[in-house]
């Protein structure tokens, strides 16, 4: 049998109640850190609006900065709040792991592998993107 049949031996054998049933819930909190840090980094840009956003993405040599801003609101924001949902959960975690920076494109990109997970809209609706 290979490694991933066999779980390693715990130093603290008595913890393994514990961790079997926090492993559920660890997807959950991945994806609800993930998804309302972004969210509120979202909502930095709708607090401040597109067009006050615009001369930083002008300045960055963006030609459509208003359009760009608005986009990435969509992302950051809805994607965020729809990935701690788990609604729609692999299409927003590829949009955000192209959009955003290495380690959170790299943590979108590990949803977007793995979907929702058990705790999730999706799971409930029963239809993933």
């Amino acid at each position: 049998m290979n490694e991933a049949q066999h779980p390693p031996r715990l130093l603290f054998p008595a913890l393994r109640p514990l961790y079997v049933s926090l492993e559920p819930l660890s997807w959950l909190l991945v994806r609800c850190a993930c998804g309302l840090i972004l969210a509120v980094h979202g909502w930095g840009k709708i607090s401040r609006g597109a067009e006050a956003m615009a001369p930083t993405f002008v300045k960055l040599g963006y030609e459509h900065p208003v359009a760009l801003v608005y986009l990435l609101i969509f992302v950051e924001f809805f994607g965020g709040i729809a990935i701690a949902a788990g609604l729609f959960t692999r299409f927003f975690a590829a949009a955000v792991a192209i959009e955003i920076t290495l380690l959170w494109g790299l943590v979108a990109l590990g949803i977007w592998w793995r979907g929702g997970g058990p705790y999730s809209l999706d799971r409930r609706i029963g239809v993933e993107l």
